[in-house]
C-alpha cells in the first residue's frame, strides 16, 4: 500500500512536469523568465558568483551521481542500486525536452559562472535549456538523503535540523541556476517537478 501511495504521488508529479511543459512550449511566461532574471541579478551581487558557482559545479552529475552510487554502497543492498534507473530515465526526458523543445537559455549577457572548471557533462548543450538538469538532481538526491535521514534512529530535533540544512541547499543550487544565467526560471521549476516525480518513485527501491 505504501509503494502503491509512492507511485501515485510520483505520477502526479510526472502529470504536473507534463502539464507546465506545455505551458513553457506556448511561450506565455517568457516575460516572467526575463523578468526574474534581471530581478535577482541585480539582487545579488557579483561578489557572491564564485560562491554559487560552486553549487553549480556541485550539481554536476559526475558528483552527484558519485555520490548516489555511495549511499547505494553504504546500504548495502543490491536493490538501492536500482535508484539510478529513475534518475536514467528523467535525464532521457530531460534531453528529449532539451532536444524537441525551441526554449534558448539566457543568452551570454547573463551568464555569470565564474570558475575556470567545468565537468564534461556541462559541454553538452542539445540546444535548448528546458528542463534544468542541475535542479532534477539536486531534488532527486535530496528526496534520497532526507528519506534515508527521517529514517534513522536519531533526535527528532536534528533531524528537523538536517532538513533545514538540505532546504537551504537546495534553494541556493536552484537560485544559482537563475543568478548565474545558466537557466530561466521556467527552466528549473521544470527540473524540480522532473526531479521530485522521479526522486520519489525512486523510494520504491529503498
Amino acid at each position: 500500500m505504501k509503494k502503491l501511495r509512492t507511485i501515485i504521488l510520483a505520477s502526479l508529479f510526472f502529470i504536473s512536469f507534463i502539464v507546465f511543459t506545455f505551458i513553457v512550449k506556448t511561450e506565455l511566461l517568457n516575460t516572467f523568465d526575463f523578468d526574474t532574471t534581471v530581478k535577482l541579478q541585480d539582487r545579488i551581487p557579483h561578489q557572491h558568483d564564485s560562491f554559487l558557482s560552486f553549487f553549480s559545479l556541485v550539481g554536476s552529475f559526475e558528483i552527484l551521481a558519485g555520490f548516489l552510487f555511495f549511499i547505494a554502497l553504504f546500504r548495502k543492498k543490491i536493490l538501492s542500486f536500482l535508484i539510478f534507473v529513475p534518475l536514467a530515465v528523467a535525464h532521457v526526458i530531460e534531453i528529449i525536452g532539451k532536444t524537441l523543445m525551441n526554449h534558448p537559455g539566457p543568452p551570454f549577457l547573463f551568464f555569470r559562472y565564474n570558475l575556470e572548471f567545468l565537468f564534461p557533462s556541462s559541454y553538452i548543450q542539445p540546444g535548448s535549456s528546458y528542463p534544468s538538469g542541475h535542479s532534477l538532481r539536486v531534488v532527486f538526491v535530496s528526496i534520497i538523503i532526507a528519506y534515508i535521514v527521517n529514517k534513522m534512529k536519531i533526535k527528532y530535533s536534528s533531524k528537523v535540523i538536517f532538513n533545514i540544512f538540505l532546504l537551504t541547499i537546495n534553494v541556493t543550487m536552484l537560485v544559482s541556476r537563475i543568478s548565474l544565467g545558466e537557466h530561466w526560471t521556467t527552466d528549473v521549476i521544470g527540473g524540480i517537478l522532473l526531479g521530485l516525480s522521479s526522486g520519489i518513485f525512486a523510494l520504491i527501491f529503498l
